[in-house]
C-alpha cells in the first residue's frame, strides 16, 4: 500500500512516519481492496491537551474510507483512526459478501 504523509505547519519525525506506516500497513490484512492511504497531521490550538489531529483517507477499489481523530499524541490519534478504519473495512466487506 502506498502511504502519503502530510504534516501541516511542522515536520513529522522519521519515527512518527515509520509508526504511521507500520500501523496503516496492518490494515492490508483486513482487505486487499485498499489502493493507497493519505494521512494529514495537524496541531490544533498549541499549548492545549488533546491538540494532535490525524486524518486518514483510505482509497479503496469501491470508493474511499475516512477517519479523523484528535488525541494527546499523533501516535494515539493514528491508533484510534486505524481502529475506526478496521470497522469501516469490515462493513464494506460484509456488504460486498451480502450481495
Amino acid at each position: 500500500m502506498n502511504i502519503t504523509i502530510q504534516s501541516v505547519h511542522f515536520d513529522a519525525s522519521v519515527q512518527l512516519k515509520e509508526f504511521i506506516e507500520k500501523k496503516l500497513s496492518k490494515l492490508d490484512k483486513f482487505s486487499d481492496l485498499i489502493v493507497d492511504a493519505e494521512v494529514i497531521l495537524k496541531v490544533v490550538k498549541p499549548e492545549v491537551a488533546n491538540n494532535k489531529e490525524a486524518s486518514v483517507k483510505l482509497n479503496i477499489k469501491s470508493g474511499e474510507l475516512f477517519a479523523n481523530k484528535v488525541a494527546d499524541t499523533f501516535e494515539e490519534a493514528i491508533l484510534l483512526n486505524v481502529e475506526a478504519l478496521e470497522k469501516q473495512i469490515l462493513k464494506v466487506k460484509e456488504k460486498a459478501t451480502a450481495k
